[in-house]
């Protein structure tokens, strides 16, 4: 029987870590999880030795590593195809790939102003810069035209629950947290995700950590 077993970061901070969990359970995959404190004594030395990479997340196949929230997504849609983590046309899922690498490789305003935090939301909006805003407004279109093409096969990115899905969970957790302004079908995806039952139990497992990151809580205090 195969042997899956993610190592992860902090839940309340690790938005590549909360990418192929989600992937994980959407498959219905039986995993165990490993949580590394990010940034304590001795992390970076664990984790050197679990990935050559020395970060998370991480998945153990069989023992063998798999790293990057990406190539994990891709691994796991392998292992589960019945999942259907991808679409099934040609052309669908290379636009999903391209979306998914769009977000794996973009949007650094967007993820400097705003450090995932599950635990904090702003009393007030976070004033946002002209490079932040472009990343929102990106994201806000990639969304809205995913959903205009593939409203009729379900309620997310391209219908199905797929890879897309799972790296755009992040950024609407940051959205709630910092309440940004959304409409229409952005809002409706963004409500999609959240209320999505493993996305609440990553908070909610989230809300229980001991460990606090300075960097990250420093925008809820301005």
């Amino acid at each position: 029987m195969m042997r899956l077993e993610l190592i992860i970061g902090n839940r309340n901070y690790s938005s590549w870590s909360l990418r192929p969990w989600m992937v994980l359970k959407h498959a219905g995959a039986s995993f165990t999880e490993q949580v590394v404190p990010l940034f304590t004594t001795g992390s970076e030395a664990q984790l050197s030795e679990l990935t050559p990479a020395g970060l998370v997340p991480v998945l153990l196949i069989d023992g063998k590593p798999v790293w990057d929230s990406l190539a994990i997504g891709e691994a796991v849609a392998e292992l589960y195809p019945e999942a259907g983590l991808v679409p099934d046309d040609r052309a669908d899922r290379a636009w999903m790939r391209s979306v998914c690498a769009e977000m794996h490789s973009g949007f650094s305003a967007l993820r400097g102003a705003m450090p995932m935090n599950c635990r904090r939301v702003r009393e007030i909006p976070l004033p946002i810069d002209e490079s932040v805003a472009r990343d929102v407004q990106r994201i806000v279109a990639i969304w809205t035209q995913c959903r205009d093409c593939f409203a009729a096969d379900g309620p997310w990115l391209f219908g199905r629950y797929s890879l897309a899905d799972a790296m755009f969970a992040p950024v609407v957790s940051r959205f709630s947290s910092y309440q940004v302004a959304l409409d229409g079908t952005a809002a409706d995806y963004a409500d999609t995700v959240m209320s999505d039952p493993p996305m609440q139990l990553w908070h909610e497992s989230a809300l229980l950590e001991p460990w606090i990151i300075e960097d990250c809580e420093i925008p809820f205090r301005t």
